[in-house]
């Protein structure tokens, strides 16, 4: 049988040949036709094979090739596929090794231009045209890379074979005519016939090469030029922008300023309500999130272009499209100047002005593994800790920080839908996770009975209230209530473990938001928050796991994923998805963003089940929704907070002094207060004394109780599912059985309020 001529291999081309192919020792080499194609080498038994039966494939990018003589080879991946090859003769043996090779260096490149894609994907750009312009030019460079690459390759195979051929040609003059001239001149024949393949493969790569330079170069010319435009255009612009600046400044401090309570709370808002023609809606394309390989459960795509409607409205920037669930009139388009409510049509009345700064944090050394080394496996709230790991709020100032982005709330207050209510529910879920990026400082556990209030009636329309409820184990209940339609009550048990590396802290508890204009009742749980490299290296904090946000009264949901940090991901980090369904399990919008910066809403047109696997193997959900809207954005931190414990605006307010708080008021700490004002040492001291007198009262409570006939197991036994130890009765909380979730709970009395504007607190206890 004849062999087929196989082709002189030229870079990117697949190859096909047969080779004899090593199997055993009673059947020895058998005849395989082997397929060179995409990094790939392939065997079958036959030709015809090729369409239904593949008898093995090794990837060439980790492969290693050896020639063993001048017409055997052997391919390798390190142990777990070796093939034995054999070649009818040395030049057909040096074509396959030549073609090999060059497929190998080009799997390699492709492995590791895949591995640095992720970068590329998530490069911020200047709007969809550029980014489009830069994924060409990527591209382009890529191919000229790769064909830059065949080139050397070819360059350093014509160098070898040149260097033998010239070798045999030394040879053959020293040769004396006779019997040993044959094989000389056959010698010789064969590696010139092998330096003629390997230079047709590198004057193909040079045609590739050149061809693909010359229809690039005046396209990168002219982009070059629009880009210089741009730059120039970019240049005046901001010129006229610093100008501006200079302008409305002079003009800012020749005006008389209004109190903060007179101008528009969807202005003033700490949340940047996006509108129609801003910069993210200046392109007309969509923007999407792509689909994630092992987070995302689901795959976003464009909707038809049918459903896209422009708003005729300049302020609808973020409920334009979520008001076309039903068809009702979106909340952003309401004058909340008309509404009776607002706080426009109330009397003007001096708001408070706030503090924007503390003292800075001191720099204090401390040897951390002298401390840490005997607390591993001990639960948090058992360890004695030095202010040095402290920030200088307890644990219930930051609790109250959950109303960091109050507006949320108010705006889904105002929500005719209840599915584009949960939209705003799910946003506020996810921004009370944004001020701990930046803070591993540990708060001070709260002393049982101690409290804070978050009075922002004024500027804000809402007041809070925090109680310690319970010291074993600690837990916290929160209670805040707004004038503008919502209420939010929490019962929080902290349940932590530190591992050694890392330390995970889980909360336990559900939280409870109450709308009064339509009665819903969304209730939600916290997720798992860990903060890395304890012992060494640089603190860094993270948020993982799963919320359901249940709407008790219409069955709504919104199932949220925070997707833990990895090092090997290539999606964006500490990113969030989320699905709104009905109660009917049909999804109306997809959420999408990051817990530290924003979040997105897209309205689903339509869904499909297709795309890619997930983890578990089921198919993912395609969803076709319309163009994002932001729902949240985090607001920058002040200037100079990475010497303030990265406090934001208002965690710099909380620990502030007020007239008229209760004693127990977490204001009033002692060792909190002196830490604040750098005093370290002092703090230290101060925060023992404390935790003496805690411990102190504590032992005094028990003796009362067995005194009056309880047993002292029962002190010690949990009460209740809770788990709840202290023979201790909260000021301002009773215990009782949520009717909502059926758990127990401890829920506000009342009462606080009252006795502040009385200046009663005869019934608080000494606790400082």
């Amino acid at each position: 049988m004849s062999e087929p001529k196989a082709p002189t291999p030229a870079p990117g081309d697949t190859y096909k040949g047969w080779l004899f192919k090593w199997t055993n020792y009673i059947k020895g080499y058998q005849r395989r036709w082997f397929v060179l194609s995409n990094g790939l080498l392939s065997y079958y038994r036959t030709q015809a094979e090729m369409g239904h039966t593949c008898r093995g494939t090794i990837n060439l990018a980790t492969a290693n090739i050896a020639v063993e003589d001048s017409c055997n080879f052997v391919i390798s991946n390190g142990g777990t596929q070796t093939y034995h090859l054999k070649a009818s003769s040395e030049v057909e043996r040096q074509r396959w090794i030549t073609a090999l090779e060059l497929a190998k260096a080009k799997a390699f490149r492709m492995q590791a231009e895949s591995d640095d894609s992720g970068d590329d994907s998530t490069s911020p750009g200047g709007g969809q045209g550029s980014g489009s312009r830069n994924s060409e030019v990527q591209s382009t460079l890529r191919t000229l890379g790769s064909k830059v690459e065949d080139l050397s390759t070819c360059n350093d195979l014509i160098a070898k074979h040149g260097s033998a051929l010239q070798r045999s040609l030394s040879e053959l003059e020293g040769v004396r005519l006779g019997g040993e001239t044959s094989e000389k001149i056959r010698q010789v024949t064969e590696r010139a016939t092998l330096f003629r393949i390997t230079s047709n493969a590198m004057i193909n790569a040079c045609r590739d090469f050149l061809a693909l330079a010359q229809a690039h170069s005046k396209r990168w010319q002219k982009a070059l030029q629009a880009e210089r435009e741009q730059r120039v255009r970019l240049e005046e612009t901001l010129e006229q922008l610093a100008k501006q600046h200079n302008h409305l400044e002079r003009a800012f401090r020749g005006a008389t300023v209004l109190p903060s309570s007179k101008s528009n709370p969807a202005i003033d808002s700490k949340g940047p309500v996006p509108v129609k023609g801003d910069v993210s809606d200046e392109d007309e394309e969509n923007e999407f999130f792509d689909a994630c390989e092992d987070v995302q459960e689901f795959i976003t795509v464009p909707a038809d272009p049918k459903y896209h409607r422009r708003s005729g409205s300049n302020v609808s920037g973020i409920s334009s499209e979520l008001g076309m669930d039903d068809g009702t009139t979106s909340l952003d388009e309401q004058s909340l100047g008309s509404n009776p409510e607002s706080p426009q049509s109330r009397e003007v009345v001096p708001v408070r002005k706030r503090r924007s700064r503390i003292p800075d944090k001191p720099n204090y050394s401390l040897n951390l593994w002298s401390i840490m080394k005997n607390c591993i496996g001990k639960e948090l709230s058992k360890i004695p800790m030095p202010v040095n790991f402290n920030e200088p709020l307890s644990m219930l100032q930051r609790l109250s920080e959950d109303l960091e982005y109050y507006e949320l709330l108010d705006r889904g207050a105002k929500c005719q839908s209840s599915l584009e209510q949960m939209c705003y529910v799910a946003a506020f879920t996810v921004s009370s996770y944004s001020t701990t990026v930046h803070r591993t400082g540990k708060p001070f556990n709260p002393l049982l009975g101690e409290t804070f209030e978050l009075d922002r009636g004024q500027e804000s329309g809402y007041r809070s209230l925090c109680e310690q409820v319970s010291h074993h184990p600690p837990a916290a209940a929160h209670h805040a209530i707004s004038e503008r339609g919502w209420t939010l009550r929490q019962e929080i048990a902290l349940a932590s473990k530190f591992r050694g590396k890392y330390l995970s802290i889980m909360p336990l508890g559900s939280i409870h938001c109450i709308f009064e204009k339509s009665n819903n009742h969304y209730t939600w749980k916290k997720v798992t928050t860990t903060v890395h490299n304890i012992i060494v290296g640089k603190l860094w904090i993270d948020q993982s796991g799963e919320i359901d946000v249940v709407n008790h009264r219409t069955g709504d949901r919104c199932h949220l994923k925070f997707a833990p940090y990895s090092y090997f991901s290539r999606d964006v980090a500490r990113k969030v998805t989320g699905v709104v369904t009905d109660k009917d399990g049909k999804a109306h919008y997809v959420l999408s963003g990051t817990w530290d910066e924003k979040m997105e809403c897209s309205r689903v047109m339509q869904s499909s089940r297709g795309g890619e696997n997930g983890t578990d193997g089921r198919q993912k959900t395609v969803y076709q929704t319309l163009k994002a809207k932001e729902l949240w954005r985090k607001t920058p931190l002040p200037e100079g907070a990475e010497n303030m414990y990265y406090f934001s605006t208002l965690a710099l307010t909380l620990n502030e002094p007020e007239e008229g708080v209760a004693p127990t008021d977490s204001r009033r700490r002692p060792d909190q207060r002196l830490m604040e004002q750098g005093r370290w040492e002092e703090a230290n001291a101060e925060k023992q004394r404390l935790e003496e007198k805690q411990r102190t009262v504590r032992r005094e409570r028990e003796r009362e109780a067995n005194h009056n006939g309880s047993p002292a197991e029962e002190v010690k036994e949990p009460a209740d599912k809770g788990g709840h130890q202290d023979n201790y009765k909260p000021m301002w909380f009773e215990r009782q059985v949520d009717p909502m979730t059926g758990e127990p709970t401890h829920i506000y009395r009342g009462g606080y309020w009252e006795a502040k504007e009385q200046g009663n607190w005869d019934s608080c206890p000494d606790i400082f």
